[in-house]
């Protein structure tokens, strides 16, 4: 009897402990959801924020995908060429 409850425990142990992984995506998008929604809208967009960043955190956290930093470097202005002067020549009929 005590072998088999060790089993169970030891196989119940062994699928919970994904999930457990998993569920730490929560309070890192929370927090993440806290200080965006805050710096963008102030207390309510902190509240909103920490809402929304926690559901976003618990996707991302059972999908498996990691947080990263990514920097992007400003593209260049968009500057249209310098326009090219245009000749019009007159174009002169005589007639006879």
């Amino acid at each position: 009897m005590k072998a088999q409850a060790l089993i169970a425990i030891a196989v119940v142990a062994t699928l919970a402990t994904p999930l457990a992984a998993r569920a730490q995506g929560i309070p890192g998008g929370v927090a993440h959801g806290v200080y965006e929604g805050n710096r963008r809208a102030g207390p309510v967009g902190a509240v909103v924020g920490g809402v929304v960043g926690g559901v976003v955190g618990g996707i991302e956290g059972v999908l498996g995908v990691q947080p990263y930093q990514a920097s992007y470097s400003e593209p260049p202005a968009y500057s249209e060429p310098a326009p090219r002067p245009v000749r019009h020549h007159k174009k002169v009929v005589h007639s006879h």
